[in-house]
């Protein structure tokens, strides 16, 4: 499992630097790979089905509890399925799609490592391995939305996306720290064991508050839902792949993984259910007033999604049967709906429903494969779509009492909805008499329209033979769900009941009102009146109020005078430690143990004073720097006379290569220039000798302290023992402080990619001031 998640990394990296040499006849066969996973992944099925889980581990960090756990159970293998299996036919129809793309190269670049990160993010068993995957997605899929930088809007969806699911995953990383510390463990299979202490803990309501936050934001539910049409602005490929097929999915596999370790509880069901229903209604209804194709799909995927988190929240058995298997219809639909629509757009240069009809003269095969997952999508009888539909019915009318007619009717407006936009999406552009500008289109690639027909021909085969993707794996994943068998098998046909004349008047009333408005959308000046009040709209308003309140910040603290930061700086230490020592310290001196002062302190005491003096008050660079050197070297001495003589050649040696760098950099410079008035040296001498009476009676003060030297005693019995070195300040420096290290790694290799950017950036002579 470890070089099936590797490999994407592996051939994205081999990409990077090779990609740029491959023609576009090479790039086919990039899609060999999620096509190998996907057969690898397939050899698990009986596995699987038998009820036994797949697990690798290596321990990575040990001691923090952080391992390379990856485990394969039903919910990881239907999704590994859909990610791989939906992700070859995107790579082959991308070759086709992108080919003419000056940087098709870096594309496929982006989306190998998308598809290893999300394969990570299914298959890993430690959250810490989650959250590393999750935000390794949210980082491919905002390369992916911004793939057209050159355009504006295409960086402002990217910027926009990665900054609501970046958000979430902050939230996501607090909850599992939480988690994993109520549970004492981060795997997500030994939690399972601790589900009721956490359901009875007080922590219980902020924790689910927090893994919310990382799923709804993730999967687009209200109020975070509108990152998802604006990321419509990225390439087809990476519409049908990452946004209805897989990311958007990865908030509902979260809480789906975690449903047996804190679900069944109000709680959790509640809330789930409202957001989700709320979600489905109101993109439902919002993507019949749309007249874009991939809008109209975002917001349909929207509702889906909002259906799954429904379905999660209603949490019976038949309901959580009912999200296994509608997230795998939706997956076969949605990517065939938006292959479609990316293919219209691709040959036509629109995807405004007003301008599209009579398509399927020139573009007879996309049409077969847009009214596949149409009627896929619509829930006919025959389709995979109809046994999801029939099932969420069935999950909805379980409930109890009035509460089942209520949900059971927001379900059925959703579901006419819905089947209005595949209608109008994958039957409209097909349909009526085709435009004089569109009746001389060229052939359409094979590789755009095959993996089309596929999925469509696929949410056939399983509609008409449920009970074979049942018995292999649509039982193993509602058991991954339900930590408990589900003996509820699926059938084409159960007989006439209520379930059956809903899902007749679903279809009865969604083709009678998309005749009606002959697939035509809705006008959008119905919708005008609420954009201020929309959640776009108000995120916009907070983001520019905060974008305003950064500006006077920073126009304030950070000005670009070294001086004022010094001062705030030092105030704020001043104001922040003064405070503490004069209202919670006793303040005493015990001279006893202070020694006598000798007449050799006396003099590098008054040397010290006089440089000070002279570099305070001297016009001349040169004289201020060989007094601060002066003051330097007498430290060395103090060093000395106190037993540090290493400590003193190392500041020698300091002071020494200072003095003579700022010799060479300052000495061809003019002279001081008087900026400050006798008003603004006075508060700088006043700062100075505040922040200098603090200190000194810090120091003081620890006179007073007893010593306590366990530290010191357990870094040197433990410096060679532990880190094999006799150097107990190297050891510390290098092993037992190896994070700061790590985090100045990091700190320089930031600062060094800003300065490589500098370097490359490339800006136009009009563009320089």
């Amino acid at each position: 499992m470890l070089i099936a998640v590797l490999s994407g990394f592996l051939l994205a990296l081999l990409l990077f630097f090779c990609g740029k040499y491959l023609k576009s006849l090479h790039f086919p066969f990039i899609g060999l790979l999620p096509l190998g996973i996907f057969i690898y992944l397939l050899s698990f099925l009986p596995l699987i089905n038998s009820g036994q889980s797949v697990m690798f581990h290596y321990a990575w960090v040990p001691s923090m509890g952080i391992n390379l756990d990856f485990r394969l159970d039903g919910l990881a293998l239907l999704f590994g399925l859909m990610i791989t299996g939906i992700g070859s036919l995107v790579f082959f129809y991308a070759a086709a799609y992108m080919k003419h793309h000056p940087f098709v190269d870096r594309f496929f670049v982006f989306l190998s490592v998308f598809m290893a990160s999300m394969l990570g993010l299914v298959l890993a068993d430690n959250v810490w391995l989650v959250f590393v995957f999750w935000e390794l997605t949210s980082i491919s899929s905002f390369f992916l939305i911004g793939f057209n930088n050159e355009e504006e809007g295409s960086r402002k969806s990217a910027i926009m996306s990665l900054s609501i699911t970046a958000g979430g995953g902050f939230f996501l990383l607090a909850g599992f720290v939480l988690l994993g510390n109520l549970s004492g463990s981060y795997s997500i299979r030994e939690m399972v064991f601790s589900s009721g202490m956490l359901k009875e803990s007080s922590w219980y309501g902020l924790l689910i508050v927090f893994l919310f936050l990382g799923a709804f934001t993730k999967s687009a539910q209200f109020p975070f839902h509108f990152w998802l049409p604006n990321a419509m602005k990225a390439p087809t490929p990476v519409s049908a792949y990452l946004h209805s097929a897989t990311m958007v999915k990865a908030g509902v596999y979260l809480l789906a993984r975690f449903t047996p370790v804190l679900g069944t509880h109000s709680y959790w069901n509640n809330s789930l259910m409202i957001i989700g229903a709320f979600t489905m209604l109101y993109a439902a209804i919002h993507a019949l007033f749309r007249n874009d194709l991939k809008a109209i799909l975002a917001y349909s995927t929207i509702a889906s999604l909002g259906m799954m988190f429904f379905l999660l929240g209603i949490g019976s058995e038949k309901a959580l049967l009912a999200v296994s298997v509608f997230i795998l219809v939706h997956a076969l639909y949605k990517a065939g709906l938006f292959l479609t629509a990316g293919v219209i757009d691709y040959k036509t240069g629109t995807r405004d429903l007003h301008k599209l009809s009579g398509l399927r003269k020139v573009m007879q095969p996309v049409a077969a494969g847009g009214l596949l997952a149409a009627i896929s999508s619509a829930g006919m009888p025959l389709t995979f779509g109809f046994i999801g539909k029939d099932l969420i019915y069935e999950a909805t009318l379980d409930t109890a009492g009035n509460l089942a007619w209520i949900l059971t009717g927001i379900a059925f407006v959703s579901n006419v909805c819905l089947l209005i936009a595949g209608l109008m999406t994958g039957v409209k552009p097909f349909s009526g008499e085709i435009p004089q500008n569109f009746s001389r289109l060229r052939k359409v690639s094979v590789l755009l329209w095959v993996p089309g027909i596929l999925l469509g021909v696929a949410a056939i085969v399983f509609g008409v033979f449920p009970t074979f993707l049942d018995r292999n794996l649509i039982a193993a994943v509602a058991q991954s769900i339900n930590n408990t068998v589900v003996d509820i098998p699926l059938k084409l046909w159960h007989g006439f009941s209520l379930v059956i004349l809903l899902s007749i008047l679903t279809l009865s009333l969604g083709f009678i009102l998309y005749f009606l408005k002959r697939g035509k959308p809705f006008s959008q000046k119905k919708l005008a009146g609420f954009e201020s009040i929309s959640p776009e709209y108000l995120t916009g308003r907070i983001s520019r109020t905060a974008e305003k309140f950064a500006f006077r910040y920073t126009r304030l603290l950070h000005n670009g005078y070294l001086r004022y930061y010094l001062i705030t700086i030092i105030v704020f230490l001043i104001g922040l430690v003064g405070y503490r020592l004069f209202t919670e310290v006793p303040l005493s001196v015990n001279y006893d143990q202070l020694s006598d002062i000798r007449f050799y302190e006396v003099v590098s005491f008054v040397i010290i004073i006089s440089a000070i003096l002279i570099t305070v008050f001297t016009s001349s660079r040169l004289t201020a720097i060989a007094g601060m050197g002066i003051v330097g070297y007498c430290m060395c001495l103090i060093f000395v006379f106190y037993g540090a003589p290493d400590l003193a050649m190392t500041q020698f040696t300091i002071d020494t290569l200072t003095v003579v760098l700022f010799v060479l950099v300052l000495f061809r410079l003019p002279q001081f220039k008087k900026y400050m008035n006798f008003t603004t040296q006075v508060r700088d001498g006043l700062i100075a000798l505040s922040f200098g009476a603090i200190i000194s009676i810090i120091a003081l003060q620890a006179f007073n302290q007893p010593a306590d030297k366990v530290v010191s005693h357990f870094y040197g019995d433990n410096a060679y023992v532990l880190a094999k070195g006799r150097n107990v300040v190297n050891v510390i420096l290098v092993d037992f402080r190896g994070f700061d290290t790590m985090v100045e790694i990091i700190v320089l290799s930031i600062a060094a990619l800003g300065v490589y950017s500098l370097l490359k950036l490339k800006v136009k002579a009009p563009e320089k001031e």
